[in-house]
């Protein structure tokens, strides 16, 4: 068995259909996006080769940094909602009475489609009838916010049912390295007069500090490509004041019909994941990671 695994061949065979579909449904369509890019294409016809005019364009398209900050944005209100999942995680973490039932609480909006949540929230912020503005009004406010029609408040009030949406899956992930801490170490913090606050500060945080970098660069960059529920919920607007990279994307390609620019579009925010991702390794790298 030993000479089989050491062969070379047997090897590659083993990787190969793994390969194959990777380069089939990631990498081949990358390529393809990028050069579609570079077409002038209603997504039926013959596409019209036309070189980097779109590109150009994508760099001097007002609607597309604007729509980049939005995303940008949603990734930083991302990464502080980390802080809240983490202090979630260390209380639910310490031994608390119900913390079974809590966790799969907190994973039920997992379990729910994103089309789901979004026609849930869309009940909710309803300026008549929906529960936030009826207690806003049970308390005095004459005039509530119009949440999903105000473009100064749409991003903000998008960014409550993402919080809602992937809590579990964070809490679960941070749950689970929390568990992993050996118990001793705790114990002999604990013997040494340490508080339950010094122990999550001075033991548990640092030690699981990778898994806590690795949730920083999937919230950002998550947030950069986040769609289904900003598009079902407003479709970017008002007045583009909730458009995120990913909907003007597909408002440029399948709305307009415009899939070459559509194209360059998707391409720019594949560049723009991948240099946050850079960055954001680059700022969280420590002295161990090199």
């Amino acid at each position: 068995m030993k000479s089989v695994m050491s062969n070379k061949l047997v090897i590659s065979l083993y990787v190969l259909p793994a390969l194959a579909l990777i380069l089939l449904l990631i990498y081949i369509p990358i390529v393809l996006t990028g050069y579609y890019g570079l077409t002038d294409w209603n997504g039926i016809g013959q596409a019209k080769f036309i070189g980097l005019e779109n590109y150009i364009n994508l760099v001097k398209d007002k609607m597309f940094w604007e729509s980049a900050w939005h995303s940008l944005l949603l990734g930083i209100f991302s990464t502080i909602s980390l802080i809240g999942y983490l202090i979630l995680s260390l209380i639910l973490a310490s031994k608390i009475k119900g913390a079974n039932i809590l966790r799969k609480i907190y994973l039920v909006p997992m379990l729910l489609s994103s089309v789901a949540i979004a026609q849930l929230w869309a009940k909710i912020f309803d300026p008549s009838n929906g529960m936030i503005n009826r207690l806003l009004m049970m308390f005095g406010v004459d005039n509530p916010p119009l949440w999903l029609a105000d473009s100064k408040l749409v991003l903000y009030a998008l960014f409550i049912p993402i919080v809602w949406q992937y809590a579990g899956f964070y809490i679960i992930i941070f749950y689970a390295a929390l568990k992993n801490i050996p118990e001793e170490l705790i114990e002999a913090a604990k013997i040494d007069g340490a508080n339950p606050f010094q122990i999550a500060y001075r033991i548990k945080i640092p030690l699981i500090s990778g898994v806590i970098k690795v949730m920083v660069i999937l919230a950002i960059v998550g947030s950069l490509k986040y769609f289904d529920l900003i598009f079902v919920l407003t479709g970017g607007g008002p007045n583009h004041a909730s458009e995120v990279m990913a909907s003007y994307m597909y408002t440029e390609a399948f709305t307009k019909y415009n899939f070459g620019y559509g194209s360059a579009i998707g391409f720019g925010l594949l560049v723009i994941c991948l240099i946050m991702t850079w960055l954001i390794q680059k700022l969280l790298s420590s002295k161990e990671d090199f």
